[in-house]
């Protein structure tokens, strides 16, 4: 399967946590309600990891966050679940599946994605 596109972020979680505390709506704006509740690194994470998916699509305009969606398998490995606005450039590229790898350690999220048609 080709490669269409790849994308890799990278978020300090402290310094992300602090903006979550300063603009109390931006959790709300950024992630579904599932996603919400997790604990800070795992939510760095997941914003690393919508930065990415928007970096593998070519960042389109209008992308909408709640449109990129992490769950977890019963086997705790992260997935997307996309609708809307990511849906939409995905159909358009060609891509038929996504891959996502998260990770947090030593103050630091990251996220890679890879997208194949």
């Amino acid at each position: 399967m080709p490669v269409i596109g790849v994308g890799i972020d990278v978020v300090d979680i402290d310094r992300f946590v602090t903006s979550l505390e300063r603009t109390p709506s931006l959790r709300a704006r950024l992630f579904t309600p599932a996603e919400a509740v997790r604990p800070p690194a795992s939510l760095a994470a997941r914003f690393a990891a919508k930065e990415a998916i928007a970096k593998a699509l070519g960042a389109p305009v209008g992308m909408h966050w709640h449109d990129a969606e992490i769950v977890s398998e019963d086997t705790g490995r992260p997935r997307f679940e996309i609708r809307g606005t990511v849906a939409a450039r995905a159909e358009q590229l060609g891509v038929a599946h996504v891959h996502v790898s998260l990770s947090h350690d030593a103050g630091i999220a990251s996220a890679v994605v890879v997208l194949e048609s």
